[in-house]
């Protein structure tokens, strides 16, 4: 399963993405990001285990954080593989939603992001 939510202190979601979030992989994160960006106010999302991200993967991601913004929340990404942050980076998604280093930053920025 390339998806694990896991509610923790205070509020914070944590998403856990793995494997290769390509078209099969999109299809089955989709409806979990959802639900997530209409119902969640604090998320952060480990991509460590995460080493293809397609755009539909992409996608998904940004449809939910839009969705916690709207309603005055916060998403941040952490821990993304070289060749999944540099798909980050290119698409621009890095400048819609911090991405940090490990879960300990991804929470602090969380702390300190607007909403």
């Amino acid at each position: 399963m390339p998806i694990m939510i896991e509610e923790l202190a205070d509020g914070v979601t944590k998403i856990v993405l793995s494997g290769r979030i390509d078209v099969a992989g999109s299809a089955e994160i989709d409806m979990p990001m959802s639900e997530v960006g209409t119902s969640r106010r604090a998320v952060i999302v480990d991509l460590s285990g995460v080493t293809f991200m397609a755009s539909l993967g992409l996608r998904s991601i940004v449809l939910a954080g839009k969705a916690v913004m709207r309603s005055g929340g916060a998403l941040v990404l952490f821990s993304p593989q070289p060749a999944v942050e540099e798909v980050i980076t290119v698409s621009g998604i890095d400048e819609l939603f911090p991405v940090c280093r490990d879960e300990a930053s991804a929470i602090s920025a969380l702390r300190s992001s607007p909403g």
